[in-house]
């Protein structure tokens, strides 16, 4: 998170000028639209994953994982790296994750692509306006981990190799295994003890960048870092939930990271703008 953070909030600084003079609408996207765009994506990937058997599904989710890895390097390298070389970095990343997709790679490529992800998405939106999608959010993933629905899909899409997830192993050295070797629902059947890797969604780590960097537009980095940094302990909180009380089991990580970053927004917002 921390990492994520920096590397957004550094991205941001130099996308602003960019941002700023093109048309994109400023901080105006309404919160019914997002909400919107997000069910809309959820249901229908979730019918794609229902309906397609994953044989004639994991070429395309792979591709385009790969494009999404490649989309965030060149992103965070354009701005200090001639244009040429941020495309060839991109396209190395996308190629060798396609071909040699080990877990260390996976979690770095997906840190960089969420870092890029939040340094331009969270210039659409208004703090106030993202934050409540982020509480709407927090309550789906609630219920959608406690019915088995976002169980359900993580099977599916580990089965794939294209897991939008971070995977931390147990034993440093299994970094380097092959992502492939990664099932979700194997894990799940694990005991927490005998668990070999822990995951953490991509969304959990993305939401709240996206947030740190709509404060950072509209209140400065003091107050982007202080969102952010409220955010990290709301993810240390879930961590701890997990670990403690629930003994391993699946738990949304995005409730309590929401409460936390609503508590550094309120701060900002009635004490430091």
């Amino acid at each position: 998170m921390v990492a994520a953070l920096a590397l957004s909030l550094w991205v941001a600084h130099f996308n602003q000028p960019s941002l700023a003079s093109s048309d994109l609408p400023n901080q105006s996207t309404p919160l019914w639209f997002i909400l919107t765009y997000f069910f809309v994506a959820v249901i229908v990937i979730a019918v794609v994953l229902f309906v397609i058997p994953l044989s004639k599904l994991k070429l395309v989710f792979r591709v385009i994982f790969a494009a999404m890895f490649a989309w965030g390097v060149f992103i965070v390298t354009y701005f200090k790296l001639p244009t040429a070389v941020a495309y060839s970095l991109a396209a190395v990343a996308g190629i060798a994750w396609l071909f040699w997709a080990r877990i260390w790679l996976h979690d770095i490529l997906l840190l960089i692509a969420l870092a890029a992800a939040g340094s331009i998405f969270g210039y659409l939106f208004s703090p106030l306006t993202f934050m409540i999608f982020m509480l709407v959010i927090a309550v789906y993933d609630f219920l959608a981990v406690r019915f088995g629905f976002m169980v359900w899909m993580a099977d599916k899409m580990s089965e794939s190799a294209s897991l939008p997830a971070f995977i931390f192993p147990k034993k440093p050295g299994d970094m380097g295994l092959n992502l492939k070797a990664v099932q979700f629902s194997e894990l799940r059947k694990e005991d927490s003890a005998k668990r070999e890797h822990t995951i953490l969604g991509g969304g959990d780590i993305g939401f709240p960048l996206m947030l740190a960097v709509s404060v950072y537009y509209a209140y400065g980095l003091s107050n982007a870092i202080l969102v952010g940094a409220f955010s990290t302990l709301g993810l240390m909180g879930a961590f701890l939930i997990q670990r403690i009380w629930l003994k391993g089991k699946p738990m949304p990580a995005l409730p309590p990271i929401a409460v936390l970053s609503l508590i550094g927004y309120l701060i900002v917002f009635f004490f430091l703008k």
